[in-house]
């Protein structure tokens, strides 16, 4: 007995290999070298089943019978179909669209990509879906997608904070090429500062993320992949201006310097100088800012050796004005004149991915990724002072194999990370250093027919979260065709940066109280959080025209936060959980090509968030339980020069949403215990007049829906009831933008 349950438990490290068809997509040259091609799209035409070449041009993607056509299609390259009849390898070259005289697409990718048999739950936003709005910077790169919530953060900066799985960004790991990215000091504004144009594709994962990326992923994980030299356009000019004094410049100039060497340089500028106060309660609706961001980006491939690498540098100035209209900071600064604040950051980061696969074992493959940042905010809100400096360095040491097959593999690495915070927060000073180092094993066992997983392990040790232990595990079964069930399981740990991530309570007359516990961080317990996940995704056939259906649940539940506590008007309470805090989750979501080239998505998500306050256990403030979302989108047929016209429209409706308490305010400042939902609808009309020009025209908030009373006691904004908090809606009212594309 004992030898036969020893068999079966070794089974699935011997069993027949997986029925795939791998390869790689490489770039056409007159010598046929093999210079991979990273983020092809690879896909089985008439289905829904496709994935993304790796950074070295190589995909490995399952075979079924029922299908036999295999589309290869990258931008700025001729779309090949490949007629494939059996499991094999495949090795394909992709010609340049600008030596043909025709190209033929026989059918685009989907702009949202679902994974159907990867045992996580995976969305990929490609390209093509960042362009259905403006698209200014990556936290306004959401708008069509329904797996992230925008909100309004709050009503002078204009910034937008995004949630998922009903909890804020800070509980999310935000990574760019899976390096983290959007942390710490950077957790406010982190997200405005990687312009949308800068970005490949965005995946999004729900639910405890993979060990592979650390520990502190708690609700999920947003990566974006940037542009890569190689394949980005040699030029690229994108100029963007609204009608609130907007403006936006960005240029992409590439240049490939050998056979193996690529180099980007990347320059983004945003500047708005025109004060705009619409609903005439004396503050500007938007900040007077200026940004100037730059980005070197060098590629190196080598795949007859197996070496491919990136290396970036990035300098960032950004600079905000908010407050009252006419505030001059040279004069009225620290002064009852005017209430104004002003927001500047200097930001410098580089980093480093270095990947090797062994020529003659193409499953077997080292990864070492490394960065480091230099992360300066100097800020003061009337008369509060909020500084912080942050030093951040990571490094990540990856190497993947197999047992046994390539239905068997594994992941394993160190990661070492060090972060130094100096922080002043009006006259007291807060500095600490943060210094952790761990191991990660996770096992990855594929069968495409019925079931897969993923099981993770990593042990950590931390200065101030001490020693922990993370588990993670992923499953996906497959009960029939075009059927994906998965189910995940994970913990997550992060010591809370409790003033960068509330920077918006500055701007208010509430007093901060810490009531700590003694603990390490702040005098604060670090967090802890386990998320259970369950979801289902169908994809169907209808009238000859694709679409899918998918239902997902989450449920997260707190062993213990610092919860931010601001249900009295005249304070903000920062204490250790004392009691239950959780979030449920819930979303129902179609997409489908209504008719030919249009097509639909509709979502309706449900949250149930809860916390234990001073006052007793209360629904998250400023988060509706009920949300509706709605986006179509319609191309006419591209013509043989690419000319065409794309339409896009989404419709958001927000239920009602809980309000802090404010009964205690005079009458007029009195906001009640629920703020009414809402609906916002925006769109965009695109005509593209070649493969090299487009020009774009929409608009946002377009009935022009604002919220009443957004800045709480504006006339006496150093009085006791100044509060610019409280923003449940939009404050700008409608806004109209146009803008163009180039490239060459």
């Amino acid at each position: 007995m004992k030898n036969i349950f020893i068999l079966i438990m070794w089974l699935p490290l011997f069993a027949i290999a997986q029925e795939k068809v791998e390869g790689m997509v490489m770039e056409a040259n007159e010598d046929n070298k093999h210079i991979g091609l990273p983020g092809a799209n690879v896909y089985w035409m008439d289905s829904q089943i496709g994935t993304i070449t790796k950074d070295d041009g190589t995909f490995s993607i399952p075979y079924s019978s029922t299908y036999d056509k295999l589309i290869i299609s990258f931008v700025g390259f001729q779309s090949d179909t490949l007629t494939i009849s059996e499991p094999k390898m495949v090795h394909h070259w992709l010609r340049p669209s600008n030596l043909l005289d025709e190209v033929v697409v026989q059918k685009e990718r989907d702009a949202v990509q679902k994974a159907y048999f990867s045992p996580q739950n995976v969305i990929t936003v490609n390209s093509a879906e960042l362009l259905k709005a403006a698209c200014c910077n990556l936290s306004e790169s959401f708008e069509t997608n329904p797996a992230i919530d925008v909100n309004f953060n709050d009503a002078l900066t204009g910034t937008r904070q995004i949630q998922m799985l009903g909890l804020t960004s800070p509980y999310l790991l935000i990574t760019q090429e899976n390096i983290p990215m959007v942390r710490g000091a950077s957790q406010t504004y982190g997200l405005t500062f990687t312009p949308g144009t800068w970005v490949e594709s965005i995946q999004i994962t729900k639910g405890a993320g993979s060990v592979v990326n650390g520990y502190e992923s708690i609700s999920g994980q947003i990566n974006a992949e940037l542009q890569k030299p190689l394949t980005d356009a040699p030029i690229f000019v994108n100029g963007y201006a609204n009608l609130n004094g907007r403006l936006e410049l960005n240029t992409h100039l590439n240049t490939k310097l050998s056979d193996k060497w690529s180099t980007g340089l990347y320059i983004h500028g945003n500047r708005r100088d025109a004060e705009v106060d619409n609903n005439d309660d004396g503050f500007l609706d938007n900040p007077l800012a200026n940004q100037i961001n730059l980005m070197n980006r060098w590629q190196y491939q080598n795949p007859e050796t197996g070496w491919v690498s990136f290396l970036n540098f990035r300098y960032l100035n950004d600079q905000k004005q908010v407050g009252q209209v006419g505030f001059d900071p040279d004069v009225d600064q620290f002064t009852t004149n005017a209430w104004g604040s002003e927001i500047d950051t200097q930001r410098f980061d580089g980093s480093v991915k270095l990947g090797y696969v062994f020529p003659n074992l193409p499953y077997q493959s080292f990864g070492f990724q490394a960065s480091y940042s230099s992360h300066q905010q100097d800020s003061y809100y009337g008369f509060n002072v909020y500084d912080i400096d942050h030093q951040s360095i990571y490094s990540n040491l990856l190497f993947n194999s197999i047992i046994g097959n390539t239905k068997n593999k594994f992941t394993t690495g160190l990661t070492f990370a060090y972060d130094r915070y100096d922080e002043l927060v009006n006259t007291q000073n807060f500095e600490r250093v943060d210094r952790s180092a761990g191991a990660f094993f996770e096992y990855a066992y594929t069968n495409l027919e019925k079931v897969s997983f993923t099981a993770g392990l990593r042990v950590d040790t931390h200065n101030r979260l001490g020693n922990f232990v993370t588990p993670r595990f992923h499953i996906r079964y497959t009960p029939w065709e075009m059927g994906s069930l998965r189910g995940s399981f994970g913990i997550g740990r992060r010591a809370a940066n409790i003033f960068a991530e509330n920077q918006k309570l500055f701007a208010s007359s509430r007093t901060l109280q810490l009531q700590g516990n003694g603990g390490s961080v702040y005098g604060f317990d670090p967090e802890k959080a386990v998320n259970y996940g369950v979801s289902f995704l169908q994809g169907f056939t209808m009238f000859d025209r694709p679409g899918n259906f998918s239902v997902d649940y989450y449920y997260t539940n707190f062993d213990n936060q610092i919860v931010v506590d601001w249900e009295n008007p005249t304070e903000v309470i920062f204490s250790n959980l004392d009691g239950k805090s959780y979030a449920n989750s819930l979303q129902v979501e179609v997409d489908y090509e209504l008719l030919p080239r249009l097509e639909v998505r509709t979502a309706y998500k449900f949250y149930d968030v809860k916390t234990d306050y001073q006052t007793g256990r209360l629904q998250k403030p400023l988060q509706a339980k009920h949300r509706f979302f709605t986006n179509l989108g319609y191309t006419t047929e591209p013509k043989e020069n690419g000319s065409q016209w794309r339409f896009d429209y989404t419709f958001n409706a927000l239920g009602e949403q809980r309000l802090p308490f404010t009964a205690s305010n005079p009458g007029d400042l009195q906001l009640g215990d629920f703020a009414e939902g809402y609906s916002l609808m925006n769109a965009q009309v695109t005509k593209v007049f070649s493969n090299k020009f487009e020009v774009y025209l929409g608009g946002e908030n377009l009935t022009n829906f604002r919220q009443d009373n957004a800045v709480l006691g504006s006339q006496d904004p150093f009085g006791t009831n100044f509060d610019t908090t409280i923003v449940y809606a939009p404050i700008f009212g409608r806004m109209v933008y146009a803008g163009f594309r180039f490239k060459s």
